[in-house]
């Protein structure tokens, strides 16, 4: 079993800052990418970040600049320092992680925290 937990959500005024944070945890043999998404009212999820093992990331366009995502994989937990933020910022932000666990490719999956809310107040 394989549990993926985000904290840090709240509400922020325009301009402000949040952290969030998400840990995996259970019978984990390695995590593999780790990112966050995001979702807003009436819109699809979408990508904001990821970062794979060896520390490579990738941001999505509206967020670049005022974003970093991090991690620390000896805790299996992945961070996403939010700055500048934005009303448009506001939606449950997720969390997802590529996780393997046992040594074989075959056991890699997905697995999705059940989300956070960020409201970004104007």
């Amino acid at each position: 079993q394989v549990q993926v937990v985000e904290s840090g959500g709240g509400l922020v005024q325009t301009g402000g800052s949040l952290r969030l944070s998400c840990a995996a945890s259970g019978s984990i043999f390695s995590a593999d990418a780790m990112g966050w998404y995001r979702q807003a009212p009436g819109k699809q999820r979408e990508l904001v970040a990821r970062i794979t093992s060896g520390g490579s990331s990738n941001y999505a366009d509206s967020v670049r600049g005022r974003f970093t995502i991090s991690r620390d994989n000896a805790k299996n937990t992945v961070y996403l320092q939010m700055n500048s933020l934005k009303p448009e910022d506001t939606a449950i932000y997720y969390c997802n992680a590529d996780i393997r666990t046992t040594m074989f490719m075959y056991s890699r999956r997905e697995y999705w925290g059940q989300g956070t809310q960020v409201t970004v107040s104007s």
